[in-house]
Order: C-alpha cells, then sequence, then structure tokens
C-alpha cells in the first residue's frame, strides 16, 4: 500500500499526475414505454473451465401509499402472473418496460461517470415488489422516494444531508442508505501532495415512511482523529464507491476508503477498500469475522452479497496487487488480470446451489466467472465488448449480463447454474451508468435506475419475470 504504488487505472491515473506523496487508487407523473417481447441474436457463449447517533436529517416523509396498481403490462391478454403484490406479468420469453419518472427536485448528472466522480441515483429492491428510488440532489441532499409497482413515485420524497449517493438497500421495515458526508482533515502535514476536502462514509437507517431510524458513521473520524491523523480512514478524492448487503439484522457496507500512515514528520495518504458491519441497533459488530479495516489495496469496484447457505458475507474486488479480480480478507484470486488501466469489476451475485458469479472486463472483453473461495472454476466468454459490465440475479435459477450499447443498455440471460446463455439479447432504451447497479425483485424481474434525459427525471428499466 506504499505512496509511490501506481495504479494504471485510466481514470485515476490522470489524476494522480498532480498528488506526490500519495497513492493512487483505480479507476407526479410518469411516461411508460409498452413491455415488449425480446429479440435479437444469441451472443457466443462458451464455458471454459459505538451507540447510535440520534436521527438529526431532515423532516420525514409524508408516510407514502403502499403501493399503487400494478403496471399496465401486467394486463397482458393471458398473462401468468407471478406471487406477491405486484402481479408482473411472466413470459416464456422476458419482456421489457421502461417508465419516466418525474422529481420534485433536480438530480445530480452522469458526469464522465468516473470512479472519483458522484453517483447520481440508485434504486432498492422492497420485498411487496415495490421500490426506494434514491437520488442526489444538486442541494446537498440525498433524496428518497417510494416507487409503487408500476414504478412511478408515490407519497412525498425525504431527504438526508448527503454530498456523495453509493447505494440502497431494503427490507421489509425500511432500508439503509449508503451516503458520504464532510468531514475534517485537519492540520496533516501531507508529505507531498495536494490537500483535498476529507470526507466521511455513513449508513442511514430508515423506516417504511423514509423517516430516519439511526445513522452510523462506517469510517473512523472523530472529534480528535482527522483525516490525516495517524490511523485515519476517510474518504478523499480517491475511488471511494460502494456497496450494500444485509442478513435480514445485519447490514455491511464495503468500499473504498484512504487511509492515512504515518511518515516521520508528515502523514501519507494510501488507498483500500474497507467492509463495515452494523446491526439492527446501529452499532458497529465489533469483531465480525466478515469485517475488514482493509480489504483490498489499492482497490476499485468493491462488491458484496450475503449468503444465507454459508452464513457470511462474500466480497470481490478489483485490485493492483497482482492485477487480479480477487476475494479480500485474505487475498483469494479469483481471475488474474493485468494492469493496463482497463481491469473493472462488475457485480457479485449468488451461483444456483453454491458459489458464485462475477462479471468483469479486460480490454474491453466482458467474462464471467463462477468461484467459490478461490480461483474462477468457470469461466463464460460472453463475446460482449464492453468495458464495464453490470450482473444481476434474474429469477431464481437465472442472472442478467447488462453493458452499454450505443445510446441504451442491451442485456443477456445466462443460466446461474452452468452459466449457459438463455435465448435472444434484449434491448432496452435507458442509458447506461458505469457503477450504477440493477436490482433483483422477489418476483423474478430485475430493475435499472437510469438518467431520464432532464434534470428532474429518472427512468426505471425493468425486465420483467420470465417462466
Amino acid at each position: 500500500m506504499r505512496a509511490r504504488r501506481t495504479l494504471l487505472a485510466a481514470s485515476i491515473a490522470a489524476l494522480a499526475a498532480f498528488v506526490m506523496g500519495a497513492c493512487s487508487p483505480a479507476p407526479s407523473s410518469s411516461a411508460e414505454e409498452t413491455a415488449a417481447p425480446a429479440n435479437g441474436s444469441l451472443p457466443a457463449s462458451a464455458p471454459v473451465s459505538a451507540a447510535a447517533a440520534p436521527a438529526n436529517g431532515s423532516a420525514p416523509a409524508t408516510p407514502a401509499a403502499s403501493g399503487s396498481a400494478p403496471a399496465s403490462a401486467s394486463a397482458v391478454a393471458g398473462a401468468k402472473t407471478t406471487a406477491g403484490g405486484c402481479a408482473r406479468p411472466v413470459a416464456a420469453k422476458p419482456a421489457t418496460k421502461v417508465t419516466t419518472v418525474s422529481l420534485p427536485s433536480k438530480v445530480t448528472g452522469y458526469g464522465n461517470e468516473g470512479d472519483t466522480e458522484k453517483l447520481p441515483m440508485a434504486l432498492a429492491a422492497r420485498p411487496d415488489g415495490t421500490s426506494w428510488l434514491a437520488w442526489l440532489g444538486t442541494d446537498g441532499k440525498v433524496h428518497l422516494g417510494r416507487l409503487g409497482c408500476d414504478d412511478k413515485l408515490v407519497g412525498t420524497p425525504t431527504s438526508f444531508t448527503g454530498i456523495d449517493l453509493q447505494d440502497v438497500q431494503a427490507d421489509a421495515t425500511g432500508g439503509v442508505i449508503l451516503l458520504t458526508r464532510k468531514g475534517n482533515c485537519g492540520s496533516g502535514p501531507l508529505c507531498g501532495g495536494e490537500s483535498s476536502p476529507c470526507n466521511t462514509m455513513h449508513m442511514i437507517r430508515f423506516d417504511n415512511n423514509g423517516k430516519q431510524v439511526w445513522q452510523r458513521q462506517v469510517t473512523n473520524l472523530t472529534g480528535s482523529r482527522t483525516g490525516y491523523s495517524d490511523g485515519a480512514r476517510f474518504v478523499w478524492w480517491y475511488q471511494h464507491h460502494g456497496r450494500l448487503a444485509t442478513n435480514g439484522s445485519d447490514w455491511a457496507a464495503y468500499f473504498g476508503v484512504a487511509i492515512t500512515v504515518k511518515n516521520g514528520n508528515c502523514v501519507d495518504i494510501h488507498q483500500g477498500d474497507r467492509i463495515q458491519v452494523v446491526n439492527r441497533s446501529g452499532n458497529l459488530v465489533a469483531g465480525h469475522k466478515d469485517a475488514a479495516e482493509v480489504g483490498c489495496s489499492h482497490a476499485w469496484t468493491s462488491r458484496i452479497v450475503w449468503d444465507p447457505r454459508t452464513k457470511r458475507f462474500a466480497a470481490v474486488c478489483a485490485t493492483d496487487n497482482d492485477c487480479r479480480i480477487a476475494q479480500p480478507n485474505p487475498y483469494r484470486t479469483v481471475a488474474t488480470g493485468t494492469c493496463d488501466g482497463t481491469l473493472f469489476g462488475g457485480d457479485l451475485i449468488l451461483a444456483k446451489s453454491k458459489g458464485y458469479w462475477t462479471a468483469w472486463s479486460q480490454g474491453g472483453t466482458v467474462r464471467l466467472e463462477k468461484f467459490t473461495t478461490g480461483r474462477s472454476t468457470t469461466t463464460i466468454r460472453t463475446g460482449v465488448a464492453s468495458k464495464h459490465p453490470h450482473l444481476v440475479t434474474y429469477g431464481p435459477n437465472r442472472m442478467l449480463l447488462s453493458w452499454q450499447s450505443g445510446a441504451g443498455l442491451a442485456a443477456q440471460v445466462y443460466d446461474a447454474s452452468t452459466g449457459k446463455a438463455v435465448g435472444a439479447r434484449l434491448s432496452l432504451s435507458a442509458k447506461d451508468h458505469d457503477y450504477q447497479a440493477f436490482k433483483s425483485y422477489p418476483d423474478g424481474s430485475a430493475a435499472y435506475p437510469a438518467t431520464g434525459g432532464t434534470t428532474t427525471t429518472i427512468k426505471i428499466a425493468r425486465v420483467l419475470p420470465q417462466s
């Protein structure tokens, strides 16, 4: 983790040039499109082998309706519907639906979609099939609204103080947002380079009305430990994106951090990632076997999932430590890559029966890897040319790979056991973002939040359930 180790990810290399002595990391109305069956050609696919702080956010939301009427797609003649309140239609071939949601406040734009830039929006699947939609405003707030079964905004959104959004996840009684807030660097001094704001990462627990229940910092700054104090873990300009996972009681956050190390009379700032677990009361779980002060270093695209079969949080990162996709703490290689600035980790999901699938890209070529506790045992060469793939669970036996295709998204269904492609490619008229995520729903659908093309709209791109 020394300061002068260079990570070759292209988006960070440019930034690193001016930071000497610090290490560098990698890289409410709606308009609705009618659901359409999938079509297109089949791609190549070949197997190759402290106490919780009291709430002090903004006023809670007006209680939202329990959900709006089911989407119009559910009226398809003769369609078999899934269980659950939303009754989304099931078809032999997956259909897609894109809904434009009008927002009551502005959302941050995509920008250059870099790994140090702000994330505009995130989506969470509720157990009843509805959603929470979070978006980063232009007002120093992270906003949170409820979407009904038809992916339209219901009720009055609420907001929380935050300068960046990372993720949102839901359960039956509310959910958790992972966001960034302003912190304090202190005096340092740095051994070299230029100073940058020192920020903090927080979990915010909210109830089903969007009202804050507790908040917990998952970096470690205090009144006496500032960003430039030896041993600090904080959010600098470095890559700091993160994800959440839950076992239904505890919540885990896996995210990029800056790491402060004393070097004589000054400090160096390194980069890695960090896993922290918080219990249902908002307290850090001391000594949790899946937590890590530092997981990978340097690290980017840090991903985490709860595995009920092993009763463990599983994680992967992309790292310049031997240039690979790896499991952290301790390092275990999943797939060997190259530090040429194109190594990118997609998402992590459960494989059928046991193990995991992860999507990754090297040199603009997307692969899927199946593994358990070490190196991949199955590699799927997808035939997809993309720098930033996304992967999500799609129903009980399948998974959905997606990527940018022109001005929209393309997607392919795969078998979650064998990795074999299922059916034809899909197209969705929603703009991809390199670091945003599809979310899986209990009814077997999957949905993605995307820019709506204006500062007050977001699109929800949904792939409906497949029989």
